[in-house]
C-alpha cells in the first residue's frame, strides 16, 4: 500500500525548462560556448553545478575556471533564471497537476517535492500550490545528486513513510533511476525520453487513478 507521493518539479509540476535553457544559453554565449536544445536535454534533472560542468566540458573549457569562478558563473545564471521566473503564474501548472494534487490533499496523502532546483519554494509560490506540499527537499542538504536515491529517501523520511510506501513522479531518466534505487514505485511523465525502468508511464498526472495508484 502506498501512503505518500514524491514529485520532481520541472517537467512534472510545471515546465521551467525553457527558462533554464535561456539562462544557460545566455551564460554560454558570454563564455564563447554555443548551447542548442539538443545539448540542453543533457541538463535535465541534474544540479546547477553539474550542469555548468557539462557545459564547460562541452565547450572544451573544463579546466579554465577555478572553483570560485565556477560558483560565480552558476550564481550569474541563477540570477538570470530567477528574473525569468517572475512571470510564472498558476496558469503555468502542467495539465492535470492541480486536479491530481487536489485529490491527494482531499485524501490526506502527504506530498513532497524532490527537485535539484534551489528555487523550488519560489516556483511553488508563483504557481499557487505551496499548500499542497508538506515538504520540499533542500538540495543544499544533499551529498549526491540524482540518479543517487538520496533526495527521494530524504523526502520519504520527511513524510514519515518508508521508501516502499512512496510513489515517485519524474520526467527524466536520472530521476527514474533514483526512484528505483530508493525502492519506490516509479511513475514516468513522458515527453521526449523513453524513461526506461518506470513502473508506469503517463503523459499527464490526471491520467492516473489515485485510488488504484495507492494499491500498487
Amino acid at each position: 500500500m502506498r501512503r505518500g507521493f514524491i514529485f520532481d518539479l520541472d517537467g512534472v509540476i510545471t515546465d521551467t525548462a525553457k527558462y533554464h535553457y535561456i539562462a544557460w544559453k545566455d551564460l554560454g554565449a558570454t563564455l564563447g560556448i554555443t548551447i542548442d536544445p539538443v545539448f540542453n536535454e543533457q541538463l535535465k534533472g541534474i544540479s546547477r553545478m553539474d550542469s555548468l560542468d557539462r557545459i564547460l566540458a562541452y565547450g572544451g573549457k573544463e579546466t579554465v575556471y577555478s572553483k570560485e569562478e565556477k560558483e560565480q558563473l552558476a550564481e550569474k545564471k541563477n540570477n538570470h533564471y530567477v528574473e525569468l521566473l517572475q512571470t510564472l503564474s498558476p496558469a503555468d501548472l502542467l495539465p492535470g497537476v492541480k486536479e491530481f494534487i487536489s485529490q491527494a490533499k482531499e485524501r490526506k496523502i502527504p506530498c513532497a517535492i524532490a527537485s535539484a532546483s534551489k528555487n523550488a519554494p519560489v516556483i511553488l509560490e508563483k504557481l499557487g500550490v505551496t499548500g499542497y506540499f508538506s515538504y520540499i527537499v533542500d538540495p543544499d542538504t544533499l551529498n549526491r545528486g540524482k540518479p543517487d536515491p538520496e533526495i527521494f529517501l530524504k523526502a520519504a523520511a520527511a513524510l514519515a513513510i518508508q521508501p516502499q510506501e512512496a510513489v515517485g513522479f519524474e520526467d527524466a531518466q536520472a530521476g527514474i533511476d533514483g526512484i528505483n534505487a530508493a525502492g519506490m514505485y516509479a511513475v514516468g511523465i513522458v515527453e521526449n525520453e523513453k524513461l526506461l525502468g518506470a513502473d508506469q508511464l503517463v503523459y499527464r498526472l490526471d491520467e492516473l487513478a489515485i485510488d488504484e495508484l495507492l494499491k500498487k
